[in-house]
């Protein structure tokens, strides 16, 4: 797997692992949460109803409830703010608690009615019903303004649960440290026959008939005679808009932040493992190699960028190798040329010197050859040296194939005749075949071809020069009947000073360097050397060049 890939894989999977591991805990724990939040708010929201209700069924006012609204709103977090309908805002818990007042929240009001419900038993015939409920309405009236008035001294108020759901309320003494006048509270006596006529005439208007209509009658009239003297029902908001509300916690949130950071580190630290190891290795080999030790490899298995890097060093390094290798096999090829020739003309000199050999013109002559022998080797080396190094200077023109080749072979003709080998051109007739190219370098290297092929070809064999043209490719063969090339040997046909026949000297095999230079020359001119060879049957050399109006692709091939 491309090593991009794994990468990319790894930071998605940690991605994806840490979105969901974050959106599991904060979905988990929201609704939690949210649940605790509502159910705390429901209790919340029924002790302060309910508190209020029992201070108003206590106290049988209002007055005084503002402590009750601050308690409550520090115990529970909420703004609370209460009204009445005839009193309007009694108070709020902003200023209460020393807050500058806040706009209400939006939550819907909720209504306290303090006033008890008359619980009228089933029993009783309408007379007697209407009765207990004019009797109620005095005794209800009578209790909360005994209780209001409690309050207002400051006493504390006791309630008991009196007959038919109507509370009773009692003195429970002056408490401690509270303010009010000194009066004492009189208990209302029984009701005057005019307020009892009047309750009577009250309870008159609920019809006798069906028990249950009956007894909500007599409460609805209960609780509008009795308006006029007990608290007044609550209207209690709650929340104001900038409240804060519950905060996730963050413990659990850590936590798994925690574990996906650790995770997230140990995959680093495993995909850290997996680069920096044959990073290392590359660079122990990388340094090794500059110390000059070119043996240095490294392991390379895989198939990711990595692996493919190894790989690509170990290439370099067995280039630089084999470079280093072929430099010490030329310095030995070269020292080897230039030892024996030199030698013979170190003795011939010598031996002149001395008088032991005669001077004259056929010693001199062979002197003569020698040494220009050796001029011929150096500037084969200088050519091939400059080829190599892409400084070989070049004199581009269009040229005519065919032109070429007939020079080249009437420049051959008389060496070939010479070694009693036939030099035929085949293919060169009428009409132009163009190429694009340095005439002296093509006919250089065309020129070592051939006279390699003379060279290996016994006397009564043939030479032919062979020229194809077509408006991409320009061919040029050197098909000889020599004795043939091994298999083994093609490989290494092109490398210095190198010859199939390890016996064969400069007398019969030149210098080593002719297909080096020629296949140098081809290269430059963007085509290729191919070769065939069959042993005892012979060789071909085939140079190949692109036309001058092939395309680019073609070229670049």
């Amino acid at each position: 797997m491309s090593f991009r890939i794994r990468v990319f894989s790894l930071i998605l999977l940690v991605a994806v692992a840490a979105t969901a591991a974050t959106a599991w805990l904060t979905l988990r724990q929201a609704a939690g949460q949210l649940r605790e939040s509502a159910a705390a708010d429901r209790q919340s929201v029924a002790r302060i109803t309910e508190e209020l209700r029992a201070y108003g069924a206590t106290h049988g006012t209002w007055e005084g409830v503002a402590g009750t609204v601050r308690e409550l709103s520090a115990a529970t977090g909420q703004r609370i703010r209460i009204s009445t309908a005839g009193q309007g805002q009694i108070a709020d818990s902003d200023p209460l608690l020393g807050r500058d007042p806040r706009p209400g929240g939006t939550a819907a009001p909720l209504l306290v009615d303090p006033r008890p419900t008359l619980d009228l038993p089933e029993s009783f015939v309408p007379g007697a019903l209407a009765k207990v409920t004019s009797l109620m309405i005095h005794d209800y009236g009578a209790g909360v303004t005994y209780a209001a008035c409690l309050t207002r001294a400051g006493h504390a108020v006791t309630v008991e649960r009196g007959k038919y759901g109507v509370p009773v309320f009692g003195d429970g003494g002056k408490t401690a440290g509270a303010g009010g006048g000194s009066a004492s509270c009189a208990r209302a006596g029984e009701p005057s026959p005019a307020v009892q006529r009047a309750h009577h005439a009250a309870t008159a208007v609920c019809p006798p008939g069906e028990v249950t209509a009956l007894h909500r009658c007599l409460q609805r009239v209960f609780t509008e005679r009795t308006a006029a003297v007990g608290p007044q029902p609550l209207t209690v908001r709650l929340g104001a808009v900038d409240d804060a509300g519950q905060t996730l916690a963050v413990g659990p949130t850590v936590v798994v932040a925690a574990g996906v950071a650790a995770a997230a580190l140990a995959c680093a630290l495993l995909l850290s493992r997996a680069v920096l190891r044959p990073v290392r290795a590359l660079t122990a080999a990388s340094q090794g190699l500059g110390e000059g030790d070119l043996g240095r490899r490294v392991p390379a298995s895989g198939r990711d960028e990595i692996a493919e890097l190894g790989r690509s060093f170990n290439r370099m390094a067995g280039s630089l190798q084999d470079s280093e290798e072929r430099q010490r096999r030329l310095v030995g090829d070269i020292a080897h040329e230039l030892r024996t020739p030199l030698a013979n003309l170190r003795g011939y000199l010598e031996a002149l010197q001395d008088g032991v050999v005669e001077a004259d013109a056929e010693l001199f002559d062979s002197l003569h050859e020698e040494v220009l022998l050796q001029q011929r080797i150096v500037d084969d080396l200088q050519d091939l040296a400059l080829a190599e190094a892409g400084a070989l200077t070049y004199h581009r023109r269009t040229l005519d194939a065919r032109e070429l080749v007939e020079a080249c072979g009437t420049a051959h003709s008389a060496r070939a005749a010479a070694a009693g080998v036939a030099l035929d051109v085949v293919g060169a007739g009428p009409g132009t075949v163009p190429l694009y190219g340095d005439p002296d370098r093509l006919r250089q290297a065309l020129g070592n071809l051939v006279g390699n092929a003379i060279r290996h070809t016994a006397p009564g064999g043939g030479v032919r020069l062979e020229l194809a043209g077509s408006d991409e490719l320009v061919r040029i063969a050197v098909r000889d009947t020599g004795s043939g090339i091994p298999a083994a040997d093609l490989p290494h046909l092109f490398d210095r000073f190198w010859r199939a026949d390890a016996a064969r000297g400069r007398a019969t095999g030149g210098s080593g360097l002719g297909l080096s230079i020629a296949r140098q020359i081809v290269a430059d001119h963007g085509g290729a050397v191919e070769v065939t060879s069959e042993v005892g049957v012979g060789s071909v050399f085939t140079v190949v060049l692109p036309a001058p109006n092939a395309e680019p692709s073609v070229r670049e091939r």
